[in-house]
């Protein structure tokens, strides 16, 4: 389970964050950082509170193409389940605009 909320957060993060596009040297294990240090930072935002500054810092740094292959329907339903339009405004106020019919993994954004 605390896999799938690391998960969870490290998507919230890139599809709400700057959408960057990880560069031909983004190796595997770069990556797997990246989602490391977006769901520490940010877990505490499935919470229920608001994000913090290390959060935001995260959404702003963390490159998409290392999140949306590991978006799962499940990871997808957990989100939802959550409240995906909750979680939007949460992560807005790290003044982030957020991408509209954004496909990442098995989540479009509204």
């Amino acid at each position: 389970m605390r896999t799938v909320l690391v998960l969870v957060v490290a998507v919230l993060v890139c599809i709400w964050g700057n959408v960057h596009l990880a560069s031909a040297d983004m190796s595997p294990t770069e990556c797997k950082e990246e989602r490391k240090l977006a769901g520490n930072a940010c877990r505490p935002v499935l919470y229920g509170q608001n994000p913090s500054a290390n959060c935001c810092q995260r959404i702003r740094v963390t490159h998409v193409e290392c999140i949306c292959p590991y978006v799962s329907p499940k990871v997808a339903s957990i989100v939802r389940a959550y409240g995906l339009n909750k979680l939007i405004k949460k992560i807005e106020g790290c003044g982030r605009a957020i991408p509209h019919n954004f496909k990442c993994g098995s989540i479009t954004t509204p």
